[in-house]
């Protein structure tokens, strides 16, 4: 009888062991889906994000966009401006650069 005793508690401890090992694998697979859930959801958020960024990205490159045409047009009749001005004042004071080199050109110094 002592043996019989002794041989179910062997099983005892062999069904339990079991019962364990079956309890681990659950939860192992349970943090592996778990871990792969949240690697999912954290790789749409990404997604989301970059998406969110690319277009804002999108919507500033845009809106500089319009305004370097402005600023070329800008800068263009700024320019314009100058060489006019330039022009003017070369007509304006071309007389008398003329009749200042006639002046060096045709004096004679010692």
């Amino acid at each position: 009888m002592e043996a019989n005793r002794g041989q179910g508690g062997i099983q005892q401890l062999l069904a339990a062991e079991q019962e364990a090992q079956h309890i681990v694998n659950s939860a192992r697979n349970a943090k592996m889906a778990r871990l792969k859930q949240a690697k999912e959801e954290a790789e749409k958020e990404i997604a989301e994000y970059r998406a969110q960024v690319e277009k804002e990205f999108q919507r500033k490159l845009a809106e500089s966009s319009g305004d370097s045409g402005a600023n070329v047009k800008r800068l263009e009749q700024e320019t314009e401006a100058k060489i006019q001005h330039l022009k003017n004042e070369a007509a304006r004071i071309s007389d008398d650069v003329v009749q200042m080199l006639l002046r060096h050109v045709t004096t004679v110094k010692n």
